[in-house]
């Protein structure tokens, strides 16, 4: 909200000496936030002139131009630029006359722009100045002519400052004004801010007699609404006044203009900016019809299938059954509260005017703004709540005005239809204020801080019964009233105090285990890159699943971007992605990681809810296991992806490239952080390499291998697809999942004083057995003496039979107790072979 601050002054007493800055500074105070500061672009001297002669001058180009003689100081004086009292300008224009009275800008002068004015040399004659239109000063869009005085009504000595006469040296605070408060979108709103603010008095240009603002009879108007949104009529509050003889091209005095353009809103004519001059002073939007237009009286109504509106925009509307219209015997010619129609908009030829000011249904005026992408000033202010004790008074102002600078007579044709306003009191223990700010008010101060903004309070056994003011209908119970003394006594009295955290709490196993991969990921070299968790459904079936397989996919009701709605399975599109973006800048060498949510729906369940529990109230254990089971499975993975180098090339040694071993350290990295040890064996994934694919294992807690996750090398298709060039290796694993499978607390193993013993064994098995499983039978078998066992050799060659291999396995024993004998050391791996033997028929090669 733009606030021009000669207007705020009419309104509540702001110091003359007060800065845009101060009166910025004590808003704040209540709670607005400040955003700028807006001045017309304009520096002197500019000063009024009289025209003394012209020469007409037609130019080879078919132009006339006026060589004239402006006086812009009294006589004998010497002008505000230093120069004589009269001087020569060229102007272009021709629609003034000798004896006018006008605006000059002399050298030295800036206008909107900037444009500097200077003394210049221009069609055979140095032009002393300019004759400025109402344009060029940023008075509106009119650039017919220059600006005439005379059509303004203004008579003006000669070498008056133009500036201050025309309203320029205003300047205009602005301020956020957040939804719950639609009453600050006016100007008696902020001056009633402004006075909690300061003490300054405040005068309410909404308090009218009665008698002064009685609508008149004898107009049809009537509420129609077959189709209440949430048990709401469309209208509550409806009333029009007749203006007759208006002239509508009677031109808008200018510090009407200033005012309008410094709040935001360009002069439209004398009959619309009237309205639009209201709806910033007082907050209730008004529309204004051409009366002889109208078929007969008004009807407000929700639109039926197949209507269609021409809105004053000029476009075609199809309208929707929950459209609120104003309607007269023709049909619509209006959307209500947000826009009206073109075939009954005032114009220049308008000579009779119909008034109306309302009280729309707040959600039935926000749909249909958002249901036409056609946002206004009057929708946004009826969104938010106008006051239904304003539309009367509202009314009554715009006649006044047009009677005043329209040149029309108030007739006593009109009407109104309205409800019987009454607001419940809210009960508000006397206590509960000081319990929930954290704030020791007396309670004296907390009346005074409601009775200040406007409520009624009446003494009641707890405490006090409130009653709200009309304008505040985002008060609703004793929280939102505590909130009103809070902000009234001033937010920087309440103490910031951090409160005592209970002792024994911080993260989770689960939460400390994850951000221990993720550093562990970051310290040996890989960059995170979070991302969205949104994709398409062909990303999603080609990396969040195996071969040939198809699983569901959740997608999204309201997605924000419509070329991907589904929720993702696999972190590795996001990846790719990243490393996409990266390339294009130039870094070849990625390695990259992300930890967040996938969603895995199971196959033949339904997910999503229309059920919204209701508001300010924990809801029940049914309520939340209602609401889990609405959701898909959200477990968190952690995925990386290298391409490119590992190693530059340096002097003496190539460039080391990134391969699948690289991507196989990463997973012992999370392994390592996780506190499990990882097996890989063959797999196959829909988007990698057939033969450079693993799957990643576990040991479960009844000994049975648990898949986590897995590893490989992109298929180069997919590859070239992402626009990535080169290898490029993933591995991706279930965070949570690996976590859970931590069969205790992850502690440093204490070292053993004493030597290892070293033994090497080499086993036949067939060729289709994953080597994995074969170390993990030896270890399960050599028990608790075996420190490690590594492969080191797989051999399919001479000396071992058709479709079988060679594993050489290279294994450390060690006792924390005593130095092992070389026979110890022996009888453990011979365990360790007898469990491979039999789960595979492993023979010990010769």
């Amino acid at each position: 909200m733009r606030v021009p601050l000669s207007w705020l002054r009419e309104y509540v007493d702001v110091p003359t000496d007060a800065s845009p800055e101060d009166v910025l500074e004590a808003l704040v105070r209540v709670g607005f936030e400040e955003e700028d500061v807006h001045r017309f672009e304009v520096t002197g001297p500019v000063v009024v002139g009289e025209v003394l002669s012209f020469e007409a001058e037609p130019q080879s180009n078919g132009k006339t131009i006026r060589w004239c003689q402006v006086q812009v100081a009294p006589e004998g004086e010497t002008a505000a630029d230093g120069g004589p009292a009269v001087h020569g300008i060229v102007c272009g224009a021709g629609n003034f006359f000798v004896g006018d009275k006008v605006v000059v800008t002399l050298p030295g002068a800036v206008l909107p722009g900037p444009f500097p004015i200077a003394a210049r040399k221009t069609y055979g004659h140095v032009s002393d100045g300019m004759i400025a239109s109402a344009k060029e000063l940023g008075l509106g869009d009119e650039h017919a002519g220059i600006l005439r005085l005379s059509e303004l009504d203004i008579d003006a000595p000669v070498g008056t400052d133009a500036i201050a006469l025309l309203g320029l040296d205003d300047v205009a605070v602005e301020i956020n004004v957040t939804p719950d408060r639609g009453y600050a979108l006016s100007m008696r709103g902020v001056a009633r801010e402004y006075s909690h603010s300061t003490g300054a008095a405040f005068r309410d240009p909404g308090l009218r007699p009665w008698g002064e603002v009685q609508p008149g009879s004898g107009f049809a108007v009537a509420v129609a609404d077959d189709a209440p949104i949430r048990g709401r009529v469309g209208a509550s509050e409806f009333v029009v006044r007749v203006v007759r003889g208006v002239d509508a091209t009677a031109p808008t005095p200018p510090w009407m203009i200033a005012r309008l353009t410094l709040a935001g809103i360009r002069s439209l004519g004398i009959l619309i900016d009237i309205t639009n001059y209201v709806m910033l002073e007082l907050g209730n939007p008004i529309h204004g019809y051409d009366l002889d237009a109208l078929s007969g009286g008004i009807t407000v109504r929700r639109a039926s299938a197949g209507e269609h509106l021409t809105t004053l925009d000029g476009k075609d509307r199809t309208l929707d059954a929950e459209d609120l219209l104003i309607t007269d015997d023709s049909g619509p010619i209006g959307l209500a509260g947000v826009m009206g129609g073109g075939p009954t908009e005032m114009s220049d030829a308008t000579r009779n005017v119909l008034v109306e000011a309302a009280i729309f249904d707040t959600v039935s005026i926000a749909r249909t703004a958002r249901r036409h992408k056609l946002p206004s000033e009057a929708s946004r202010r009826f969104e938010r709540g106008v006051d239904p004790l304003i539309p009367f008074v509202a009314a009554q102002r715009v006649v006044d005005l047009m009677v005043e600078l329209a040149g029309g007579a108030a007739d006593s044709l009109g009407g109104a239809l309205f409800t019987t306003y009454q607001r419940p009191a809210i009960a508000l223990p006397s206590t509960f204020v000081s319990g929930v700010i954290g704030v020791d008010y007396e309670p004296a101060r907390v009346r005074g801080a409601l009775e200040m903004i406007g409520c009624v309070v009446d003494d009641s056994s707890a405490g006090w019964d409130v009653t709200p003011p009309s304008w505040r209908p985002d008060l609703t119970d004793k929280w939102t009233l505590a909130e009103e003394v809070a902000r009234i006594e001033g937010y920087d009295h309440i103490p910031s105090v951090l409160p005592t955290p209970p002792s024994g709490r911080g993260l989770t196993e689960a939460q400390q285990g994850r951000r221990r991969v993720a550093n562990a990921l970051a310290a040996a070299g890989f960059v995170e890159t979070p991302s969205f968790p949104f994709t398409t459904e062909a990303l999603n079936d080609l990396h969040g699943s195996v071969s040939g397989e198809h699983l569901p996919s959740i997608k999204l009701a309201n997605p924000l971007d419509g070329q991907a709605p589904f929720l993702r399975r696999s972190l590795i599109p996001a990846l790719l992605q990243a490393a996409h973006r990266n390339l294009s800048r130039g870094l070849t060498d990625l390695a990259i990681f992300e930890t967040g949510s996938v969603f895995l729906p199971e196959p033949g369940v339904e997910y999503g809810t229309s059920f919204v529990p209701p508001l300010a109230e924990r809801p029940s254990d049914e309520v939340l296991a209602e609401l889990n089971a609405s959701i898909p499975p959200q477990p968190r993975h952690v995925a990386v992806l290298l391409t490119g180098n590992l190693a530059p090339k340096q002097p003496g040694r190539a460039a080391e490239p990134a391969d699948l071993g690289a991507a196989l350290d990463a997973v012992r990295v999370i392994a390592a952080a996780a506190g499990v040890s990882v097996d890989v064996a063959q797999g196959a994934r829909a988007a990698l390499h057939p033969g450079r694919t693993g799957v990643l294992s576990v040991n479960g807690p009844d000994q049975t291998r648990v898949e986590v996750g897995y590893v490989g090398e992109l298929l180069p298709a997919v590859a070239e697809a992402s626009d990535l060039p080169g290898r490029v290796i993933v591995a991706e694993l279930n965070l949570d999942l690996l976590l859970s499978l931590v069969s205790s607390r992850v502690v440093a193993a204490s070292l053993s004083g004493f030597p290892a013993a070293t033994q090497d064994v080499s086993l036949v098995v067939r060729a289709d057995v994953p080597a994995a499983e074969v170390r993990a039978a030896i270890e399960h078998g050599a028990g608790e003496l075996l420190e490690s066992a590594r492969l080191v050799d797989d051999y399919r060659g001479t000396g071992v039979p058709e479709g079988s291999k060679s594993l050489t396995f290279a294994l450390r024993f060690r006792a924390p107790d005593r130095t092992l004998t070389a026979a110890e050391a022996t009888d453990a791996k011979l365990a360790g072979v007898a469990v491979a033997a039999e789960r595979f028929s492993a023979t010990i090669r010769d």
